[in-house]
């Protein structure tokens, strides 16, 4: 039988070991921190075969070991810690990591680390990271399917296995005759040998904690502290646990933090965090004005608390008002498992447990039609998408430069500020018969005068488009014509209408509406909610390069599809 590993990884947690006595003890459950809980239970299920608990919506059982998660954001991967990795086996693993590397960068969360020769699989350790930065290793090993070891590391591996053996248990072993580890029942502990250094800490990063169950915690405690173990926390019942069952923390070798429980325990219940809202619902309020009159909307905003909305209102949600904040909570994190490919999910905006303000209950952006859909193409949208041209009228394959997307081009983004996980800065900036809008998205800005002023000629068009502004009350309405790039899928010819309204202290509604013919049988509206940005409000720099340096590769591809008539 062949023990390979290829590569995997998760996030902060907890990981619970049952000593019984010193050759009868077994993984309890393992704790996972995660930014949103059911967004890692669905992960969990989907990617690693394990079942959601039926009482508990934190927690799935992954072949007899349970994983419970906790909606906290960590410090950081389970690199370089003195806890690195677990370990998932499966009896063909060269299928199972064909069926990861399926789904592809976009797999909401799947990222595969390769080797140097390209290859996710070798007979040799390797490593794949779960979108909350705790590392798994997948392998094959047929005496143990499904949860099958932790890796800890060790300034000194020998040392640390007998320090767990002598205050837990366990059994001395080799894997394959390979890797020294301790058993507990049919889970391995490993210590491999850290180069550099001391660990750092595991308490705060991704996987926080290992756990032991003791028989009878008080006299046990004793004995751990007569032995010199040095306890963290003395054990109690924690806040928010969901039995009566006492927890405490020792110190163990090489900054691990480890826990002992009392049998019964059951994890922690949290409740999220308080934060500022935005609901879909306007208030009464009274604009500022200007010196010179007009409503004042200066100051630097951001749309991050809309980010995950969809544009249009999904089938399973035709009669649902707004979201209840765990479904928000839910949504944002799956958009930013979507795209964890390009970034962790320290260095996003938009991450949960990193921003002041919740994620909007707003259940799609589109408002108008009132069902929340996009109304039907026309027969002439429906022929250029049969044709293989988008709807902006570019051909999908790049016959050069100029055929690849104005933001792969570090050009613009878009006209509408759509946010994204990241740079949904919106700077807005008044003087007397002008209102400039500037982007923290590719750094574009917008000067749109709000008094009469005849539209540049027809022929003479722009990636933003020829704006005209004026107020409607307390409202901005612009009006932008002459585009150069197609809005969501419209042809050039689209007229769109923004309109910006102060609905709060520190809330400002943006609606736009598309009206083009040629590509819908109706026009619609969108809408969305922005916050003053945290921080400094200042907007920095966005310095865009990585599209012309990947100008060569990117039309290379499109050459070689061309030659397989793609």
């Amino acid at each position: 039988m062949v023990f390979r590993r290829p590569s995997l990884a998760l996030v902060a947690g907890a990981l619970f070991l049952s000593p019984l006595a010193a050759d009868a003890a077994d993984y309890h459950h393992v704790h996972i921190t995660s930014s949103d809980a059911t967004e890692a239970v669905r992960w969990y299920s989907r990617h690693l075969d394990c079942q959601p608990l039926s009482d508990r919506d934190d927690s799935v059982d992954c072949q007899g070991v349970q994983v419970t998660f906790d909606s906290q954001p960590s410090l950081g991967s389970s690199q370089r810690t003195g806890i690195d990795r677990l370990s998932f086996s499966y009896a063909d693993l060269t299928a199972k990591m064909g069926e990861i590397e399926s789904v592809g960068v976009g797999g909401a969360g799947v990222r595969l680390q390769r080797f140097p020769d390209g290859s996710t699989l070798q007979d040799q350790p390797g490593l794949f990271f779960d979108p909350w930065g705790t590392r798994i290793e997948l392998v094959e090993d047929s005496d143990r399917i499904g949860f099958h070891s932790i890796h800890l590391s060790a300034t000194d591996p020998a040392a640390t296995l007998a320090w767990y053996e002598e205050h837990f248990g366990g059994e001395a072993a080799q894997l394959r005759g390979q890797i020294d580890g301790l058993r507990f029942g049919d889970i391995w502990l490993f210590a491999l040998r850290h180069e550099d250094g001391v660990p750092a800490a595991t308490t705060g990063r991704a996987i926080d904690h290992i756990a032991f169950e003791l028989e009878d915690v008080d006299r046990d405690s004793v004995q751990l502290a007569q032995a010199g173990v040095s306890f963290t926390q003395q054990p109690a019942v924690p806040e928010g646990g969901r039995t009566g069952a006492r927890r405490g923390f020792v110190a163990a070798p090489d900054n691990v933090s480890v826990a002992v429980v009392e049998a019964g325990f059951a994890g922690v219940a949290r409740s999220m965090d308080d934060v500022v809202d935005i609901t879909t619902q306007q208030r009464d309020y009274t604009v500022p004005r200007t010196p010179w009159g007009e409503p004042d909307f200066q100051g630097v905003w951001t749309g991050d608390a809309a980010h995950g909305i969809p544009m249009e209102r999904p089938r399973d949600l035709t009669d649902t008002e707004v979201l209840t904040p765990e479904q928000a909570a839910a949504r944002r994190e799956r958009g930013t498992l979507g795209s964890i490919w390009g970034y962790e999910s320290e260095w996003r905006d938009t991450t949960l447990g990193y921003v002041k303000s919740a994620p909007s209950q707003q259940v799609a952006m589109v408002i108008d039609p009132p069902d929340g859909r996009i109304p039907d193409f026309t027969p002439e949208a429906q022929a250029r998408l049969a044709n293989r041209v988008d709807t902006s009228g570019v051909r999908r394959l790049a016959a050069g430069p100029e055929d690849l997307s104005p933001w792969v081009r570090c050009i613009t983004r878009t006209l509408i500020p759509t946010p994204q996980v990241y740079n949904n800065g919106m700077q807005i900036v008044q003087g007397p018969g002008y209102v400039a809008v500037q982007r923290e998205m590719i750094h574009e800005t917008r000067v749109i005068p709000t008094e009469p002023k005849p539209h540049v000629g027809e022929s003479i068009t722009s990636w933003l488009g020829d704006a005209r502004g004026h107020w409607d009350g307390d409202t901005l309405v612009v009006e932008t014509s002459n585009l150069k790039r197609g809005v969501n899928g419209s042809t050039t010819d689209a007229q769109i209408t923004e309109r910006f309204t102060r609905v709060g202290p520190e809330m400002l509604e943006y609606e736009y509406t598309v009206n083009d013919p040629s590509t819908w049988t109706a026009p619609w509206t969108a809408r969305m909610l922005m916050r003053p940005a945290p921080g400094t409000g200042v907007i920095y720099e966005f310095a865009c390069h990585e599209g012309n340096y990947a100008m060569e590769h990117a039309l290379t591809n499109e050459r070689y599809l061309d030659k397989q008539g793609r």
